[in-house]
């Protein structure tokens, strides 16, 4: 078994692509028409056609139940130039217990985004700050080991 794709059903595609474009910097790599593949593995498949695939069932849009999530290496120029964009935030730049930061918003049919500093960044960024790498896996709750992987 191997876990291909996530698929997103979008009301308009042409919206959606060129949200993924503006914001995350994604592109189109595949295009079947009703269904695009992003960069990254991201599929886009139009309302009309899922609802074709679920035998006609009712979709929902804007639940709380499950997000697609990115990271970035340059964290804090996203979190700029994202607020020069129109997005329904979440939540602001927020730093979780272990020291990553994170933001959430949502996609043109209410789908969560989640991206988040990648985590080799945190890392560098506590070490960078003097923290020692026993320091760092203790602020990060991980083991020192990822802690000198992540900074190979």
């Amino acid at each position: 078994m191997e876990l291909k794709n996530p698929l997103l059903a979008v009301t308009d595609m042409e919206r959606s692509l060129a949200f993924y474009e503006a914001v995350l910097g994604l592109r189109v790599v595949l295009d079947f028409g009703a269904n695009k593949t992003l960069t990254g593995g991201l599929c886009l498949q139009t309302l009309e056609t899922w609802r074709e695939f679920i035998g006609g069932k009712t979709v929902s849009f804007g639940g709380n139940a499950a997000e697609v999530y990115f990271e970035e290496d340059d964290f804090d120029g996203f979190a700029k130039r994202l607020k020069t964009l129109a997005v329904a935030y979440i939540h602001p730049v927020k730093e979780h217990p272990w020291g990553q930061r994170v933001v959430r918003f949502r996609d043109p049919d209410g789908h969560i985004i989640e991206v988040g500093e990648r985590m080799t960044a945190v890392c560098r960024r506590f070490l960078d700050s003097g923290l020692t790498p026993e320091q760092t896996a203790s602020r990060m709750d991980v083991p020192v080991d990822y802690v000198r992987e992540c900074t190979k």
